[in-house]
């Protein structure tokens, strides 16, 4: 039964401990205590804190990192985007599922154990569970035209079922991409799929972009002109004529199953609705600035009193899958925002919009012993800013891994 002692340890759910010691048997939390306990193995001047959670990433995105250029225009971006992946028809190839498996072995590394991966094809899914990562995998749907939608999800269920996804810390649920790539009926169709599974939960990118917003209010703009260049545009589209939120609530995906990603351009009245219906906003910052939307106004997103996660986004918008480096970026634009619900947000509350909270997301008796030892200087009095300012990979140690963190690092990221 090994028992770790530490300059700090950081349960989440409530205030740091200071030489704090955490028991952990066969993989599982068994206690936190306050003081030293006997037996127990000195980790030092580290903070100890669980893992962190990536609420959202595209990991089959992962072969493109270097290769799709920052922007100023979403639509630009995507079209970029979308170039390099036709040019990819095969999902399977070696080099995407290298560099995928790649990134999910710099991800662990970084300190994140629990991912909330948007696949379009699983081909992500064993390779989530090579890599000992536990993950909900979102199978994204896209069909702003689809003739059958029932047809469509009928489909994608059983092809999950064919590839064995779930299980061995993975599981599968659909997702619709966003609200100008999915026709009315298919979001109904997939509503109908995440509603018929007791621990489903979906996901759906909404609020990313101003085009975006100026599609669902007007049916014009640079998402249009995009749509119409790709050949998937269709006048038989109604304009909603609302915000993002009042769309996305009439078709039930704001809801406490529901990970609304981005939120860029929610007003606060887009930010009342998403508490009101119970969802968790996910933000990826540094995605949002590369793609040309703007930084998130995440101390907004506080104020209003949503929940809160975050995600990195894919390598094809962000440098690394480093979260410490995510919550550094979020530091930096939300310097109000205290940095324990940051913390909270690259933690708990990302498993518990992914549903794994039972055995993620905080250091509690009973919970998953998915642990890191985050190297601190010994002049460091406020560790949980320490932490949201940016955390290297070699100042990261996994418990299960060592019983010795690396000498302390400097912060940075």
């Amino acid at each position: 039964m090994p028992r770790y002692t530490a300059d700090w340890i950081l349960p989440i759910e409530g205030p740091p401990i200071r030489n704090g010691a955490v028991t952990v048997e066969d993989g599982m939390v068994v206690r936190v205590d306050h003081g030293t306990v006997s037996n127990a193995v000195p980790l030092g001047r580290v903070a100890v804190l669980p893992a962190l959670v990536n609420a959202h990433t595209h990991l089959e995105l992962s072969y493109m990192h270097g290769r799709v250029p920052p922007s100023t225009s979403f639509a630009d971006w995507v079209m970029a985007l979308m170039t390099l992946r036709r040019g990819f028809p095969d999902p399977g190839v070696p080099p995407i599922l290298a560099s995928a498996k790649v990134a999910i072995g710099r991800a662990k590394a970084s300190g994140t154990g629990l991912m909330g991966d948007v696949s379009n094809t699983l081909v992500t899914v064993p390779l989530l569970r090579e890599e000992g990562m536990p993950a909900h995998v979102f199978y994204e749907l896209i069909g702003f035209s689809h003739a059958d939608p029932a047809a469509r999800v009928r489909d994608a269920r059983a092809y999950i079922a064919s590839t064995g996804a779930h299980g061995r810390g993975i599981r599968v649920s659909l997702a619709p991409h966003a609200p100008y790539s999915v026709s009315p009926g298919l979001f109904a169709a997939i509503r109908a799929d995440v509603d018929a599974d007791p621990r489903g939960v979906t996901s759906i990118h909404l609020g990313e972009s101003a085009a975006e917003v100026e599609l669902l209010r007007y049916g014009r703009g640079p998402t249009r002109a995009m749509l119409e260049k790709l050949g998937v545009w269709t006048d038989e589209w109604k304009i909603p004529r609302l915000s993002p939120t009042e769309y996305m609530a009439g078709l039930g995906f704001i809801r406490p199953d529901s990970l609304v990603v981005h939120g860029v351009q929610f007003t606060s009245d887009d930010l009342a609705r998403v508490k009101a219906g119970g969802a968790t906003l996910v933000s990826c910052p540094r995605s949002n600035v590369y793609v040309g939307v703007g930084a998130p106004p995440l101390e907004s997103f506080y104020a209003a009193g949503v929940p809160v996660a975050f995600g990195t986004d894919s390598l094809a918008s962000c440098p690394d899958l480093n979260m410490f480096t995510e919550l550094a970026e979020a530091r930096r634009i939300a310097p109000s925002v205290p940095a324990r619900d940051l913390l909270r947000s690259a933690t708990l509350t990302g498993a518990q919009a992914l549903r794994y909270d039972d055995e993620f997301g905080s250091i509690e008796a009973g919970k998953r012993a998915a642990l890191i030892a985050v190297c601190v200087p010994a002049d460091v009095a406020d560790v949980e800013e320490y932490l949201v300012r940016g955390v290297r990979p070699d100042a990261i140690t996994w418990l299960d891994s060592a019983s010795t963190p690396a000498a302390p690092a400097s912060n940075a990221q």
